[in-house]
């Protein structure tokens, strides 16, 4: 073991996860708000945050979310029994399976993100975590 941390790198890590934690509880609070569960809202931020227009797979998702496949499957469907998410079959290759959001997810994530955009500009204004910044 080399030298020992000082005590300012744990006031500064618990700090840090301490701000992750809120954050997180603000954002459940908000998707819940907006009629969503916090884990509906992670997958249509997965969907509309892919880099490929035509939409993730399941499998891409399940990546995103940190979820095993049949996981996120079961997400999928329930989101797509609400009404969130559509299947549609890829244009190239018919086995794959890609996710799109419906009008309304789409209408809901935007106001979310518009919200949490907000929040972390709030976040990323108040003191900094290190503490030999004087604050």
């Amino acid at each position: 073991m080399g030298v020992p941390l000082p005590d300012d790198v744990y006031a500064r890590l618990l700090a840090f996860r301490t701000r992750l934690r809120q954050f997180e509880r603000w954002s459940a609070d908000q998707a819940q708000a907006a009629g969503l569960t916090p884990a509906q809202h992670q997958l249509l931020l997965a969907i509309r945050g892919h880099s490929d227009s035509r939409g993730p797979t399941v499998g891409e998702v399940a990546e995103y979310l940190l979820l095993r496949h049949h996981s996120a499957g079961e997400l999928i469907q329930r989101a797509a029994a609400a009404g969130l998410v559509v299947r549609v079959r890829d244009s190239t290759d018919q086995r794959v399976i890609r996710l799109q959001l419906t009008d309304i997810a789409a209408q809901r994530l935007e106001s979310l993100t518009e919200l949490h955009l907000e929040e972390l500009n709030r976040f990323s204004a108040e003191a900094p975590l290190d503490p030999s910044s004087g604050q």
